[in-house]
């Protein structure tokens, strides 16, 4: 995987690269370990410099895997919150689009199988 990381109006430290790593390595386990055709946009930052109170940390994701984009953001009071939630809601699109997939698999499979039965129907309501 290849990993592009931008900062915004704050300097990476070892500690948020550390814990940038460790959060984007989860992941590794929707994809294989040495295809490089996937790409992570990581930018992580602040959004202004000038709030009133406090400051608000911005960390975006976009991840190109095969073909399909998946994109989370999220702006929190704290870096660090702004990662895991950003790393929660990518992880959470990958599976609903994997999920997606093998659902309308297997539904095309159950319509391929009534035809081929000869029951010539399409769902349930048809079967005898």
């Amino acid at each position: 995987m290849r990993l592009n990381v931008k900062t915004t109006n704050i300097q990476m430290t070892p500690a948020i690269s550390g814990y940038l790593d460790k959060r984007l390595s989860a992941f590794d386990k929707f994809i294989s370990p040495n295809d490089q055709s996937v790409k992570c946009d990581v930018e992580i930052g602040k959004t202004t410099r000038h709030h009133r109170s406090g400051d608000i940390f911005k960390a975006e994701v976009n991840l190109h895997i095969a073909g399909k984009d998946f994109y989370a953001v999220s702006e929190r009071s704290d870096l660090y919150t702004a990662i895991d939630e950003v790393k929660d809601e990518t992880v959470r699109l990958i599976t609903q689009h994997k999920d997606r997939n093998t659902t309308l698999m297997r539904r095309g499979a159950a319509t391929v199988k009534n035809i081929l039965k000869g029951l010539g129907g399409f769902g349930r309501r048809n079967r005898k």
